[in-house]
This record gives C-alpha cells, sequence and structure tokens, in this order.
C-alpha cells in the first residue's frame, strides 16, 4: 500500500503543479497535463527511472480510464439542447462537416503521404477530426461568448463533430459479434429508462448527503463501459450518449454537475492526461518532425478548406468567419482518447502514438492563439451576463427599501458569477456567502410567521 499511495501522490502533485501552470498561462488544463506528462517521461527516462513512475499498473489505469469517462459524459451534458433546435441546420452542417474533411484528408496523408496501414490510417483520420469541447468551451467562457448566438452556434457544432468521431471510432474498430448487438441493445434500454429513473430518485432522495444521483450515474457510465470492453469496444462511447440524453434534465442542475465535474477534473482525469503524456516519444517525435508537421498541416488544412466557405453560407463577416474555422480546427480530448485506444489496441505503433498526441497537443494551442490574437469578432459581445442579472434584480427591486433593493442586486451579481465560472471569481467564497444569505432569509420567513 505504502507504494501505491507514493506513486499517487506523486501523480497529484505533478497535477498541481499543471494546475499552477495553466492558471498562469491561461490555458486549458488537460493540455498542461500532457505537457507535464511529456515531460517528466522524458527526464525519467533520461535517468532510468521511468518505471518508478507506475503508468502501467492496473489501479491507475483504471482512474484514468474513469476519468476518460466521466469527462466524455460530461462533455455530452454541457450540451444545450436549445442551441440544437435553434441553430439545427447551422451545427449539424458545420459538424458535419468539420467532421468529414480531416478525416477523410488525415487518413489520406497517413496512407499515401507516410506509407501507414490502413487501420493505422483510418485511426488517424478519427483522431485528427475531433474539435475540442474543452478548449472551445473554456474560451467561450473567457471571451464571454457562450451568452451569445454565435458562441452558442460554435458549441453546438464542436457537439455534431465530437459525435461524429465517438460513433467513427466505434463502428470502424470494434468487432461486430453477437456481443456487439447485446452491448447496443442494453444501451438502448437503459438510456431510455434513464431520464425517469434519474428524474425520479431525485425527487425522492435528491439534494442530501447520500449523493445518489452521482452514484446511479457511476453505476450506469461503468456497467455500460463493462459492456463495452465485453464487445470490444470503448467505454467513452456509451457515456457521451448518456450525457447527451441527459444535457436536457439532471444536468440542467447546475450545482450537481459542478460538485461532478469538481470530482472528475480534481481527481480522475489528471490521471489520464499525465499518462497519455507519458506515452509519448520525445526522440520519436524529435526524429521525425516532419511526420508532425505533415499530419498537423493535413488536420488545420483540411479545416480550413472545408469549414470556411461553409462557415460563409451562416457568417458574412470576416472576422467571425475565421474565428469559427479556427475554433473548429483544435483537438484535444476525444484527439487523445482515440489515439490512445489505438495504442492499447494495437492498431497503432508507440512511435505512431508519438506523432499522433503532438499533433493534437499542436491543435489545441495554434487555432486558439490565432484566433484570438487576430480574429475575435468583439462586435458580437453583448453586455455581460451579470450585468443583465444585476439589472432584472434592480427592476424587481425597486419597491423595496434601497438597502434592500441594493441587497438584493449584489445576491443577483453573486449567484450569475456563480454560474459564470470564470478563473477570476473564487466560486467556493460565493457559494459559502449565498449559503449565509439564504439561512438568512429562511430566518426572517421563521420571524414573520411567528409574527
Amino acid at each position: 500500500m505504502q507504494q501505491l499511495f507514493t506513486i499517487a501522490a506523486v501523480w497529484l502533485a505533478l497535477a498541481v503543479v499543471a494546475a499552477v501552470i495553466a492558471n498562469r498561462l491561461r490555458i486549458a488544463i488537460a493540455l498542461v497535463e500532457i505537457c507535464v506528462g511529456v515531460a517528466v517521461a522524458a527526464i525519467a527516462t533520461h535517468f532510468g527511472w521511468f518505471g518508478r513512475l507506475g503508468s502501467n499498473q492496473q489501479w491507475l489505469q483504471f482512474l484514468a480510464s474513469t476519468g476518460a469517462v466521466l469527462l466524455t459524459f460530461l462533455a455530452g451534458a454541457e450540451l444545450d439542447p436549445a442551441v440544437i433546435r435553434t441553430k439545427l441546420t447551422e451545427v449539424t452542417v458545420v459538424g458535419l462537416v468539420g467532421f468529414t474533411a480531416p478525416f477523410l484528408g488525415c487518413a489520406a496523408v497517413a496512407h499515401w503521404a507516410l506509407g501507414w496501414n490502413s487501420q493505422a490510417s483510418l485511426l488517424t483520420g478519427v483522431a485528427l477530426s475531433t474539435t475540442s469541447m474543452a478548449v472551445v468551451y473554456s474560451v467561450m467562457l473567457e471571451t464571454g461568448f457562450n451568452r451569445t448566438g454565435f458562441g452558442k452556434g460554435i458549441l453546438g457544432a464542436c457537439f455534431i463533430n465530437d459525435l461524429g468521431t465517438v460513433i467513427a471510432l466505434g463502428v470502424l474498430f470494434a468487432p461486430f459479434t453477437y456481443k456487439t448487438i447485446v452491448f447496443i441493445a442494453a444501451t438502448v434500454v437503459v438510456v431510455a429508462a434513464l431520464p425517469l429513473v434519474i428524474n425520479r430518485m431525485t425527487r425522492l432522495y435528491g439534494h442530501r448527503t447520500a449523493a445518489i444521483r452521482t452514484k446511479l450515474i457511476m453505476v450506469v457510465l461503468l456497467g455500460l463501459g463493462a459492456l463495452a470492453y465485453w464487445a470490444g469496444s470503448e467505454a467513452v462511447l456509451p457515456a457521451y450518449i448518456v450525457g447527451i440524453v441527459l444535457a436536457g434534465g439532471a444536468a440542467q442542475d447546475h450545482h450537481w454537475i459542478r460538485r461532478l465535474r469538481t470530482l472528475t477534473v480534481g481527481f480522475l482525469t489528471p490521471f489520464y492526461f499525465l499518462r497519455a503524456g507519458m506515452l509519448v516519444s520525445v526522440s520519436a517525435v524529435a526524429a521525425a518532425p516532419f511526420v508532425v508537421l505533415a499530419l498537423l498541416g493535413a488536420k488545420v488544412g483540411a479545416k480550413i478548406f472545408g469549414l470556411y466557405p461553409v462557415i460563409g453560407r451562416f457568417r458574412r463577416e470576416r472576422n467571425e468567419r475565421w474565428y469559427y474555422t479556427l475554433m473548429m480546427s483544435t483537438g484535444l480530448t476525444f484527439g487523445t482518447i482515440s489515439a490512445l485506444y489505438g495504442l492499447s489496441h494495437g492498431i497503432v505503433t508507440p512511435r505512431q502514438y508519438s506523432y499522433l498526441v503532438a499533433v493534437v497537443i499542436g491543435t489545441a494551442v495554434i487555432p486558439t492563439l490565432i484566433a484570438s490574437l487576430a480574429f475575435v469578432p468583439r462586435h458580437l459581445l453583448a453586455a455581460p451576463q451579470v450585468e443583465a442579472v444585476a439589472a432584472g434584480a434592480s427592476a424587481g427591486a425597486e419597491a423595496r427599501s434601497p438597502a434592500a433593493g441594493a441587497a438584493a442586486v449584489g445576491e443577483a451579481v453573486m449567484r450569475a458569477l456563480l454560474d459564470v465560472e470564470t478563473p477570476f471569481v473564487d466560486s467556493e467564497m460565493l457559494a459559502a456567502a449565498l449559503d449565509e444569505l439564504d439561512l438568512e432569509e429562511e430566518e426572517s420567513e421563521e420571524v414573520a410567521d411567528e409574527g
């Protein structure tokens, strides 16, 4: 047990270092964790200590896989169904082109230019067809575009794009046997019944310390994950579908989602992304940089040439078109998951895996930087959400005393800041303050009732 605790402590210490770096640089934590994993593995290999990191121990692989499953579930749960309904044509067309163009382009480059076999080439197409929901969502929050129709359209297109990646990964590489039929049937039954079960369990037992919804979701995700592995598929496939199904219902409880995100990002996903980085061979990438550049150019080029004309049908302004296109050209979470799936199933070699992850890291950084520096459509930024909520609270407080009105506005602003979840706000402090306000309101109501 001492060795397990020591390894876990070292890995979480690396996660803390990655979190500090990500906060300083204002970039996605997953990207930094992968880079820290690459650096630590290179140093450990140089001194002959790589085996001590324990990256291939089963308990650590389980934590990493669970982190990937929960992160995929959260990605599906972040979907706003209203966006899909109101912008159905836009998000569907942009999302499908965003998946198809790089899938075909990268697979062709890997097969015809690099000489990889057909399976490795198809896996390359899948891994580099993605759009990073994590990167795009972070950028949308920081810029405020998540509260505009423009930003919501980008997020909806990301969902369609990543859904294509998830389906392609399952269809192309999962063997189709009677186990596959059992897996599909079980997934359909569970997914159909889950919203009703979750809603009923929430009414009966929700908002208590038992955290029964979280336990039930973990049962479903791990159970379907076990079935997926039994059928020769991947556990992230049903997780994404479960998240999508719950997006319009249980996932609208933002406090519950926030707590689940804390468990996932705070404890589980560091093991996944650090391990993904540790499996990258720096020497392999350094020995063949032109392979990385060829694949990077294939992905970004295919995204640009495929998406820019299509996005032009929905967005006329130049900065809007370029910003939309470059955001759709990012990649991180699903690209890493697909690449690691290929490595663990022997579809790609460790050297090819290293190339793919290097390209994924590049696509997470380069398009984002270019879009943020040169093509931000600032004219689309609406009034901040905090001002809108505060204005609403002010209107509702006109009949009160000045002090009561000011208190209402302050409470509304705090609740808005808590919902926005910017990196500049201490969410725990705000939550504690709001709890105190709620308690004071309850005490006031009790006194009024007694009076």
